[in-house]
């Protein structure tokens, strides 16, 4: 993502209010999640959604949600410490 064209603005909004970070674990977690918070673009996201609601593009669009499993075990791993977890 360091190499993305795009990365300087996202990390720029991203440092402007403070991060919740959450791990989730369920059945069918993340298809799931991403049915809660909608498309990543904001602007197609249907009302009753978190990003149709409260988000205002593609890059600003409120809150991220692993796309998939693999994702998500490598996402955890970034942002939370071992010890941060529990099953």
């Amino acid at each position: 993502i360091l190499s993305l064209p795009v990365f300087p603005k996202l990390a720029t909004y991203m440092q402007s209010r403070p991060v919740i970070a959450l791990a989730l674990k369920g059945d069918n977690c993340v298809a799931r999640v991403r049915e809660l918070v909608g498309p990543t673009d904001s602007k197609r996201a249907q009302k009753g959604t978190i990003r149709g609601d409260l988000g205002e593009d593609g890059m600003r669009n409120i809150v991220h949600a692993s796309d998939s499993t693999q994702s998500a075990a490598t996402e955890l791993k970034r942002f939370f410490g071992t010890n941060e977890l529990f099953a």
